[in-house]
Parts: structure tokens; sequence; C-alpha cells
């Protein structure tokens, strides 16, 4: 019997980095995890770890690397494979996917860490057998990827649903927001550190009555109605450390089905949903850009 293939893939975040050999979303070989550091300290670590990874598990035949962005995924220009103009301190203009084929000499596949958690939920996850499939991480940052009949969508660079404008919530009138280019953008007011900065502690830690549970819901909410009017996809899966919240998820639901009005198609409990691949998302998008890679 062929040993199936082996592929390297890394979740590239701002605070750690994953790693690992894996052959399928059932056959995860080995992880390793990283503190996001410098570009050059981070990739060695990670690049060292990977080759010693290969002695004990057999060569790869491709990798994949989904990141933390902005990202340069246009492969007809000089700088696809970079990180561009992120706020992470030290890493703008790093070319995070040359260093990984430079180190491996294996091809590359390269892409956000959103869309490529949404091409992992396509394939085998929440979004098995929907011709249109959204991904959104609500944490430290919000970001969306989209799935449209198998390939990840992109128009000038990639989708940034974390920067849509947003009506704002009755009881949240007074707070600025916290992004610093756009202020009340939904990340501005839904993000990690947008409550925090609100009311002193994450929103898991506030009581289930408090009313940031709703104010959060609502806006979150939002975001759902607003794929639902411009893609209709047959799920929008909601990923990320805000969204782990109990009971944040069906608060969103129910506020998704009022905002909507019965205008939409499907059930809301059916179309927004938890993601089916949990912590495993990251590091299956990376197998998924791997995969496609070859």
């Amino acid at each position: 019997m062929t040993a199936a293939p082996l592929y390297a893939c890394i979740e590239a975040g701002g605070t750690k980095f994953v790693a690992g050999l894996v052959a399928s979303p059932d056959d995860v070989r080995e992880t390793a995890r990283f503190p996001t550091t410098t570009p050059a300290a981070t990739l060695a670590a990670v690049t060292r770890w990977i080759a010693d990874a290969i002695t004990r598990h057999g060569p790869v035949r491709a990798a994949g690397i989904a990141s933390f962005g902005p990202l340069a995924l246009d492969r007809g220009t000089p700088d696809w494979g970079h990180i561009t103009a992120t706020p992470k301190p030290g890493w703008a203009g790093t070319d995070l996917a040359g260093a990984i084929a430079s180190a491996l000499a294996v091809p590359v596949g390269f892409d956000t860490d959103v869309n490529g958690a949404a091409l992992a939920e396509a394939r085998w996850g929440a979004g098995i057998g929907q011709r249109i499939a959204v991904y959104a991480t609500i944490g430290t940052g919000i970001g969306g990827g989209a799935v449209v009949a198998g390939q990840p969508l992109y128009g000038l660079s990639h989708p940034e649903m974390g920067h849509i404008r947003v009506s704002r919530h009755p009881g949240d009138t007074d707070f600025a927001g916290t992004c610093p280019f756009h202020g009340d953008c939904l990340e501005g007011l839904a993000s990690g550190p947008a409550i925090i900065m609100r009311w002193g502690m994450s929103l898991s830690e506030l009581s289930a009555d408090h009313p940031g549970q709703d104010i959060i819901a609502y806006y979150i909410a939002q975001l759902a109605i607003n794929l639902q009017a411009m893609m209709e996809p047959g799920r929008i899966i909601l990923g990320g450390g805000v969204m782990a919240t109990p009971g944040l998820l069906e608060r969103v639901q129910r506020a998704a089905a009022w905002l909507g009005a019965g205008y939409f198609k499907g059930d809301v409990a059916k179309v927004i949903v938890a993601p089916g691949l949990g912590a495993r998302a990251g590091l299956l998008g990376a197998l998924a850009l791997a995969m496609d890679a070859t």
C-alpha cells in the first residue's frame, strides 16, 4: 500500500505559529507551537522544527500557510507571498511564503487564515455540501473568508469582512471604537480588545445578563445579514475566541432573525453555525492550501 503524502502545514498567527506534518484531517502526525516574535526568529524556529519532523515522518509533498494579514495573494506580482501593511510590529513586508519555499524546496500554498479556515470548513467541516460557505473569526481581530464553488473568493485583494460599517446599538452610542482606520467598524466595536476596553473584561467573563452580551450579538448579527443580502451563503460559520462565550451563538441567531425580518432564505439556526472543525480549522486550512499547491 502506498503511504499517504505528507504536507507541512503552518497556521501563522499574530500571537503564535502552529506548525504540523499532516496527511489528512484525520491523520495529523505531529504539531508544535511557537511564539510570534521577530520574523527571523519565528521563521527559523518553524523551519528548523519542520526539518526535524521530516526526519521522523518522511518527506513532504508541499507546504501550506494560512496567515494573519493583510497579504499579497496575486501570484503575478513581485510581492506575492508577503505580509503587507500589518500593524504587527516588524512583520510588514515579510516574505513568508518565500522563506518557507526556500527552506523546504517544495510548492507552497499561501492565503489568509480565514480563507484557509473557510476552505477547510467547506471541505471537511460545517460547510460541506454548500455552494457558498463563509467562515468568520471574532477574536482579537475580526475577519472572514468565503468559499464559492470550492474556491476562495478574491477581488483586488482578499475580503476584509471585519471592516464593514454597522449600525450602532442604542445602548452603545458613546464608544468610539478601537479600529485605527475606521473607529467604529465591526472590528472596532465587537472584537475582543473593543469588549475589554468598554467593560474591563472579556465577554465570557461578563454575566449572562450583562447588556454587553446583546450589544455584541447585535453587531455580529449585522455581519451575518449583510452576508445573506450579498451572497446568500448556505453556511455562515462563526469561530474565534469571542464566539466561545456561552450562549453567544444563540444570541446572534436570534438577533439575525429579527434583523432579517423573514426576508432571507434558510433556517437561521442552520445557516449561522459554529465551526465543524473546532480549533483545528486553522491548521486544516493550511492543509487544504498545501494540497491545492501540488
